[in-house]
């Protein structure tokens, strides 16, 4: 599970940083996921190391130029790259009509099926290996944010333990790989769990941008491996995150921190805190770090591994948080 950032500017695109796309490589299976599509989106996924012919599922959290305008051109080279799929596309209310309007009056042509998904909030997507959810932010106009949960995975069975102990193979190795307990025939009990290495649980990633800060980011962002954040504005600049219903760093962290994720990425910086300027990205990380140490700043062509836990690892920790 790994990510990448293609666009990490807010508005209008920069020379160093474009407008808001992330890629979501879900190397187990081949796949991968995008979360918007700002204008010039298709250019960053060439520049990077994402396969435009892995791309499966689009994720648009609302219909803001900075987040949409790359998405009919992606399409259209989407369908002349080798053997297309189908793309589902996930997003507010209106997002059907702007593609269809925009492959009407451009005289676009698919070569494969689109589906567009209308979301509201609550689960929009399940399958054998995950979940993806969406939320209501807070911003001028109807904004998602998404969650995508990974299913814990159990641990793997030891085949080579199992035929040691001399236990046939079949369907008895079947409910041993569950965790089952059962008996052989010579009355031993033997437990599942011995033969298994430790469960995995399953990976968090949340997404949320344009917002100010809410309640419904928290929620969404409850126990998250990653967040996500937009962190438009300095906490200088409060007055014009409330204003404009964007986040500032200091909203962004106090979500992490409420929702008590492990790791905060701030991304959608205004170019304002361009180097040079009065007031610099840097400010924004150490504003956030403030409140939330385990934060990170996004820039274009950023990669984040999405590291894996351990049953014994998530319980530990839990452990920890509840006793202070």
């Amino acid at each position: 599970m790994q990510i990448t950032f293609l666009g990490t500017s807010s508005g209008v695109p920069t020379r160093s940083r474009n407008v808001s796309s992330i890629a979501l490589r879900l190397p187990q299976r081949a796949e991968v996921w995008l979360f918007d599509c700002g204008e010039g989106t298709q250019h960053q996924l060439l520049r990077s190391e994402v396969k435009l012919g892995q791309l499966t599922r689009i994720f648009i959290t609302h219909l803001h130029g900075d987040h949409i305008f790359g998405l009919m051109g992606l399409l259209a080279t989407y369908g002349l790259a080798g053997t297309p799929t189908q793309i589902d596309i996930y997003g507010p209310p209106g997002l059907n009509e702007y593609l269809r309007a925009c492959e009407r009056y451009s005289h676009t042509h698919f070569s494969y099926p689109l589906k567009v998904h209308t979301v509201q909030p609550g689960a929009i997507y399940e399958d054998e290996e995950f979940i993806v959810s969406c939320g209501y932010l807070k911003h001028r106009i109807t904004a998602f944010g998404y969650r995508v949960t990974e299913k814990d995975r159990s641990g793997r069975f030891n085949v080579e333990k199992a035929a040691a102990l001399g236990i046939p193979s079949g369907p008895i190795y079947g409910k041993l790989k569950r965790g089952e307990q059962i008996t052989l025939p010579d009355g031993r009990v033997i437990r599942g769990a011995d033969l298994c290495s430790e469960p995995e649980v399953g990976r968090k990633v949340v997404y949320c941008t344009d917002t100010v800060y809410c309640e419904g980011a928290v929620e969404l962002a409850q126990n998250a491996d990653v967040l996500i954040h937009e962190a438009t504005f300095s906490h200088l600049d409060a007055q014009l995150a409330f204003d404009r219903l964007h986040s500032t760093s200091t909203m962004a962290a106090q979500v992490a921190l409420s929702a008590s994720v492990k790791q905060l990425i701030m991304t959608h910086f205004s170019p304002r805190y361009a180097p040079g300027n009065a007031v610099m990205l840097d400010d924004l990380l150490a504003e956030a770090r403030a409140i939330f140490p385990n934060t990170k700043l996004a820039y274009d062509f950023l990669t984040y591994e999405v590291p894996r836990r351990l049953a014994s690892e998530v319980k530990h920790q839990q452990s920890i948080t509840n006793l202070s």
